[in-house]
């Protein structure tokens, strides 16, 4: 089971359900409590939430997380709406934890059908075939995610991704991808920042070992520090594209090597056109030859890069562990948990985790202020053995 962390500037809780569950001790000696920085809550957290009020229901159901979270942050969760797109292990997860939380509505799509890769790390898929045959990934999941909490909104939504249009998005607070190409995540993110109200955007994948979480909260203000020493911040994302373009070699020094490993692994999947993790050892001698030229443009020495590490992600091809899937869906849940409520530092804007040394990175990749140039320069904090 994994064990809470301690929150220090970007460490990370990643027991959401024990969170949720099996918390003791009451936090406040009120029940309700209206956090004093609610006008500072962005925009497209505000909208159609601040008139509507829970219910009597919903405040008996989720008493433990009000006494911990607060009122204010529950009524936000309960009336938000949030769309995942592409379901495997890591979304699983998050689905459990954000449904868990309650949430207003949830909505899942994937057209796909079950096949034995993707039953591999996805519990709420029933395991007798008599029961899915038939029925899309989407389909499946919705009916089990119904199970967890009766009282959040889970419906399916069907289609190709890259058909949707930008009023599609705009029905939803939170917009999260995953199992899907470099290109679509572009579309998608690009679609989300085109609509007047502002809209969370989150990318996450699994790959074998590792996990990664991009954030994208546009303009994000909120507050933090104690009680009589409240400070204002204001965090300003980059989109994927704009992230993914910065020149490696203005990116900072001890920058995670996996997360130059996953943008080769990315780029060359675009390149072949491959579906996410349709890779195997067979591509190494290939991925080796972009990894050159990739290295060539940006200047940066092929070493930074080991051959072992791209072996090893070229090996696991599109297979999930499911320890990596908890945690990796535990802090996604987290993420998106503080973007609704405007409560704790949000993670900006990679999370890069490696199973092999058991540590979670938080790379934020931003663009440089300074006038002259256009190369960006990041910072990296670092979560140490988180499982």
């Amino acid at each position: 089971m994994l064990r809470n962390l301690k929150e220090d500037g970007n460490r990370h809780n990643l027991g959401l359900k024990m969170l949720l569950y099996n918390t003791h001790e009451e936090i406040s000696g009120k029940k309700h409590l209206v956090p004093w920085n609610s006008h500072l809550i962005p925009k497209f957290l505000r909208l159609k939430i601040d008139d509507e009020e829970l219910t009597e229901q919903e405040t008996a159901v989720y008493d433990r997380q009000i006494r911990v979270w607060g009122v204010d942050a529950q009524r936000r969760l309960s009336k938000s709406h949030i769309l995942v797109s592409g379901i495997k292990g890591t979304i699983v997860e998050f689905c459990k934890n954000i449904v868990l939380a309650g949430v207003g509505s949830l909505t899942v799509h994937d057209d796909r059908m079950v096949t034995e890769e993707l039953l591999s790390a996805n519990f709420l898929i029933p395991p007798d075939e008599n029961v899915y045959s038939g029925k899309s990934i989407a389909e499946l999941c919705c009916d089990s995610l119904k199970d967890f909490n009766p009282m959040v909104r889970v419906s399916v939504q069907k289609g190709d991704l890259l058909s949707f249009d930008v009023d599609f998005f705009g029905k939803f607070d939170v917009v999260i991808v995953s199992s899907c190409s470099l290109s679509t995540k572009v579309s998608v993110n690009e679609k989300c920042r085109r609509l007047s109200k502002q809209i969370a955007f989150y990318t996450v994948d699994c790959r074998g070992s590792c996990g990664e979480i991009f954030v994208d909260l546009q303009n994000y203000i909120y507050s933090k520090g104690k009680a009589d020493e409240k400070v204002e911040c204001l965090l300003e994302y980059l989109s994927f594209e704009e992230a993914i373009s910065i020149p490696w070699r203005s990116l900072p020094r001890g920058l995670s090597k996996l997360y130059l490993v996953l943008r080769v692994i990315e780029q060359f999947e675009e390149i072949q056109g491959r579906t996410p993790g349709e890779i195997s050892t067979a591509d190494f001698l290939n991925v080796q030859k972009l990894r050159k030229e990739l290295c060539q443009i940006h200047f940066m020495n092929e070493s930074e890069i080991p051959d072992s590490f791209l072996q090893r992600l070229l090996a696991g091809g599109a297979r999930e562990s499911s320890p990596v899937c908890a945690i990796i869906g535990g802090i996604l849940g987290q993420e998106v948990i503080k973007a609704i409520s405007g409560k704790g530092d949000p993670l900006k804007n990679f999370f890069l985790f490696d199973a092999m040394d058991g540590k979670g990175i938080i790379q934020d990749i931003s663009k440089v202020q300074a006038p002259k140039t256009e190369f960006g320069l990041g910072s990296v904090e670092r979560v140490e053995n988180i499982v």
